[in-house]
């Protein structure tokens, strides 16, 4: 069932307009993937934040009178509270009280699927919920359950503050484990010299589609908010026969709960660890410039912004008016024309091509192996049989850091 939610936001004089309204509109969004029906929105202009109530106190009995008008279940905050504005908010209210970053971390919890997952979007909500604990039980006994009590829940938020702490050392000490599993994970790959793609971009750009187009998978693809959350890794193979392995990552948001970026960092590190990243933007929101320098910031903040970036425009099969893109080198596509995803596919390769080293190499029908293993690991170009000297000529693009180098010269020097 949809619970009854009102937004209240402040606006400060130095917050754009623009970009003030696409955080609300944005908020609204994530009310409804957290299953909440917005009745209202209320907003207040403010020379500053009200240390005490966020909202002037005038605007407070107005929203108390509102919200009880509109039989509303759950107050939600445009902005982070601290402990004790949410403390006087829900006394002198009377509602349940959430902000942003409590209703992200909701919906994180009931995104995440893996036991990893659920840990780390506990561990966020457990650190976000400790400073804020002092009268908490009582009011989630008052108020029950619903929008921003998933996850940890109510037993645990009526627990002390040691159990808490020794809870977030036990998640911890859990992900620590996780995290160095993954780690060899990826030293292995690394090793075995797989190239790897990241899928990166603002939340519902359209990542898990194009996934799901590129690998013929069925990972979750929905029309919400962080409809992926693990990140899932296929392998994929490039029109010459290269071959790779691409993970859709979980979508990037302003404002994001420090917490939760600290939670999913070793998740994060996925798009560190690239070779080569597709950066998913929605052609068709009327707030992409934002939601590119978001990105673009997670990016910098990864230290993965020196990686080969090429920006894929999705859902130009929604736009109404001539498109510019900003971002080179890019393209401007849909993720359900598969004459789309062919293109780009040739894309990637042309990119690798101008970034790779150029070869042409000599091979004896005999030498299978070695043919095979180009076939897969570089980009070839052109391939022919010379009858005359019974040898395969090949010409392709390889990594300059690539093992198959040393081979490669051997050849060329018998």
């Amino acid at each position: 069932m949809m619970e009854r939610v009102l937004i209240i936001a402040v606006e400060l004089p130095h917050d754009r307009k623009e970009r003030f309204e696409s955080s609300l509109a944005e908020l609204v969004s994530l009310c409804h993937t957290a299953d909440g029906s917005v009745e209202e929105t209320i907003t207040q202009k403010r020379q500053k934040i009200h240390p005490a109530y966020y909202i002037g106190e005038g605007k407070l009995a107005e929203i108390k009178e509102i919200a009880e008008q509109l039989n509303i279940d759950v107050i939600i905050s445009n902005d982070e509270l601290s402990p004790s504005q949410l403390r006087n908010l829900t006394d002198q209210s009377g509602f349940q009280i959430i902000d942003r970053s409590q209703l992200i971390l909701d919906i994180f919890a009931k995104r995440a699927r893996t036991k990893e997952g659920k840990l780390q979007v506990e561990l966020a909500q457990l650190e976000y919920t400790l400073p804020r604990l002092r009268g908490k039980g009582e009011e989630m006994s008052r108020l029950g359950a619903g929008i921003g009590t998933r996850g940890p829940g109510e037993t645990k938020l009526e627990t002390d503050q040691r159990h808490i702490r020794r809870r977030i050392d036990d998640i911890k000490r859990q992900l620590k484990i996780a995290d160095r599993q993954r780690g060899q994970y990826r030293e292995r790959r690394k090793s075995n010299d797989v190239f790897q793609i990241a899928l990166v971009g603002y939340t519902n750009a359209g990542k898990s589609t194009l996934f799901n187009q590129l690998t013929k998978s069925d990972s979750t693809s929905e029309n919400y908010l962080f409809a992926t959350l693990d990140p899932l890794t296929r392998q994929i193979q490039l029109p010459s026969g290269f071959q790779s392995l691409i993970t859709d990552t979980v979508g990037f948001i302003q404002d994001l709960p420090t917490s939760l970026i600290a939670s999913f960092r070793s998740t994060l590190e996925e798009v560190s660890e690239a070779d080569f990243i597709l950066h998913v933007a929605d052609a068709a929101s009327p707030d992409l410039q934002r939601q590119q320098e978001t990105v673009q910031s997670m990016l910098n903040e990864l230290k993965a912004d020196h990686l080969p970036i090429l920006t894929v425009y999705n859902k130009n099969d929604l736009l109404t008016e001539d498109f510019i893109p900003v971002y080179h080198p890019n393209i401007v596509m849909s993720a359900y024309e598969s004459s789309d995803i062919h293109m780009l596919l040739k894309k990637i390769e042309e990119i690798l091509q101008s970034e790779w080293r150029w070869f042409s190499v000599n091979l004896d029908p005999a030498e299978g192996k070695w043919m095979h293993r180009l076939e897969r690991e570089t980009i070839i170009t052109r391939q022919s049989f010379d009858d005359s000297k019974n040898m395969y000529a090949i010409q392709g693009y390889i990594r300059p850091d690539h093992p198959l180098n040393g081979v490669l010269k051997e050849f060329q020097n018998q």
